[in-house]
């Protein structure tokens, strides 16, 4: 059990279940108890095509009339539970946008800025207003065409599992930090090694210069073997199972059975050797929120066998995409479903509907809206981090001798800056996507929280403990995939999607490793929030057993 959740508040709840209203159930009395809004319950008829009364003449009618009474009390106990009875969780802050008055530290993409790429103070202060709630949306000014992404769904609520205004996270590193110096000089190398194939990992030479590197840095908290940065633990995860086989997830490479239709996992690759923002004009134009004048460009179709191609892949998936292949994928395996699920020794009926197929998909698609609430939520009122390409502005800035900004001394001595500067003149952090970050503040990652949501989902309603029945890599050409002997669990390699879906995103150079590793546990706190009121709705008793990111085993009963 997170240790930021409280104990149910059993006081507030009888004091409303002792209620007359709640025991007639009148609506009126319970949503008032509630603090909600009451609408007349014969408007409401009139909207939905339903009367709201019981026929007299119904055999059934008291029955009924039980059945409405258990489904408030299950829906009331849920918010009570969600809600009302939990304690306020703190939301700590790195301090950088007290700290640095210019903002140079918070995000700001998409408003004017000046020629080194800083903030215009009165934009900024409009966006801040309208986000705390003291301004309108319609007055933020913007810098170009390009719109922010919604801030406004900060203030949307979520109907089952936490409040996303309530959820746990830690706070990001700071903008001067060690941390986060380290931080960026793995983008740096991230960049310069997009299109390494990962079976060459063990002879580059690019791969051990950077694998020197981080190894030696202050606070960087990347996967180690015996405390040793190697090839193989090189822009990996630090989830068990990361570490196991290889780089990808097979849930990433495993055909998906769609319905009748089989699909393998190839798609268009792009161009190897396309970097952009990384002359000063155009960096600065997109940070302003112009679009791009560069366009990407793509190859063949393949499986992937690099970080950019794993960059691609995520670019303009949509945001269930991943982890919906993931439950078709397990399905199709017959890969055994979790050992809370009521109908496994069942022999009169499967679990079709409950806890089986149906319940699945449900739960790994619907999740998605609730943790994004909370992202966003994280994203744009409690953090704004700002996103790695305006450090590298400020960073580039900096050395060339503009303006002198906190930066740890590591990152201003880094070989991989040095051998980007090489490259293309600036000490700008290349991108893979012609447009950057999108445009909305980097912590925690979208992706992150998604993945952690998702992932979470799956572990619990499959036997994460079993063996994958077969394990496969790509080709060195990545045309077609052969099969390995590594022996690869469901939960390892879940873990392992969930770090490709969120460090895929870095491989773009959009987030910092923070951003993901910190947005995966928030995405599960959330989860095993709503699987808790998942399991309120179901006619048999069960409960779901899954192993935290942290390594916890739990089990989460109704």
């Amino acid at each position: 059990m997170d240790e930021h959740e409280s104990r149910i508040d059993q006081q507030q709840r009888s004091t409303l279940e002792e209620s007359p209203d709640f025991g007639a159930l009148n609506r009126r009395g319970v949503l008032r108890a509630l603090g909600v809004a009451v609408t007349s319950l014969a408007a409401l008829g009139s909207v939905t095509g339903t009367t709201t009364g019981i026929n007299d003449g119904s055999p059934d009618k008291e029955a009924r009339r039980a059945r409405r009474r258990s489904a408030a009390k299950r829906r009331i106990d849920a918010a009570m539970e969600n809600t009302m009875a939990r304690e306020f969780v703190s939301h700590p802050i790195n301090g950088d946008e007290l700290w640095y008055p210019s903002k140079l530290a918070s995000y700001s993409k998409g408003l004017p800025h000046d020629a080194l790429g800083e903030v215009d103070l009165e934009a900024y202060q409009a966006l801040t207003k309208a986000i705390e709630g003291d301004g309108e949306f319609s007055a933020i000014p913007l810098g170009g065409t390009r719109m922010l992404e919604n801030p406004e769904a900060t203030y949307s609520f979520n109907m089952t599992g936490y409040d996303p205004n309530d959820v746990y996270i830690e706070p990001p590193p700071a903008f001067a930090s060690a941390e986060t110096a380290a931080e960026m000089v793995e983008l740096y190398w991230h960049a310069r090694l997009r299109d390494v194939p990962f079976t060459d990992y063990d002879t580059h030479p690019l791969v051990e210069a950077a694998t020197d590197e981080l190894g030696d840095l202050d606070d960087f908290l990347g996967p180690t073997k015996d405390g040793t940065i190697t090839a193989q633990t090189l822009f990996r995860g630090n989830l068990e199972g990361a570490l196991v086989g290889p780089h990808i997830s097979q849930f990433l490479y495993q055909d998906i059975q769609r319905g009748m239709i089989r699909q393998n996992q190839k798609f268009p690759v792009a161009t190897p050797g396309r970097d952009f923002m990384t002359a000063y004009q155009p960096w600065l134009e997109i940070q302003n929120g112009r679009p791009p004048t560069a366009s990407e460009g793509y190859s063949d179709e393949r499986y992937i066998i690099t970080g950019r191609d794993l960059a691609t892949l995520v670019h303009r998936d949509t945001p269930h995409q991943l982890f919906l292949a993931a439950a078709l994928i397990l399905l199709d395996a017959g890969v055994p479903l979790d050992e809370g699920n009521p109908y496994t020794d069942s022999h009169v009926q499967s679990s079709f509907i409950d806890y089986g197929i149906q319940d699945v998909i449900g739960a790994v698609t619907s999740i998605v809206l609730d943790v994004q609430h909370a992202n966003w939520y994280h994203k744009w009122q409690v953090h704004r981090r700002l996103r790695p390409e305006a450090f590298g502005g400020r960073l580039h800035n900096h050395l060339i001798g503009k303006k002198d900004y906190p930066i740890d001394g590591q990152l201003l001595d880094a070989a991989g800056v040095g051998r980007t500067r090489d490259k293309f003149g600036t000490y700008l952090l290349p991108q893979a996507y012609p447009e950057g970050a999108p445009l909305h503040p980097a912590f925690p990652a979208g992706h992150g929280g998604i993945a952690g949501a998702c992932v979470t989902v799956l572990k619990a309603y499959f036997e994460e403990e079993a063996r994958l029945p077969v394990a496969v890599r790509p080709t060195a050409d990545g045309t077609a995939l052969e099969p390995i002997r590594e022996s690869l669990t469901v939960g390892g390699e879940l873990n392992k999607l969930a770090t490709n879906h969120t460090l895929g995103r870095n491989w773009a150079g959009i987030h910092y490793r923070s951003d993901g590793a910190d947005g995966l546990r928030m995405g599960e706190r959330l989860a095993i929030s709503c699987l808790r009121d998942r399991l309120q709705s179901k006619a048999a008793v069960g409960s779901f057993t899954l192993t935290t990111f942290d390594g916890e085993k739990i089990e989460i009963q109704s």
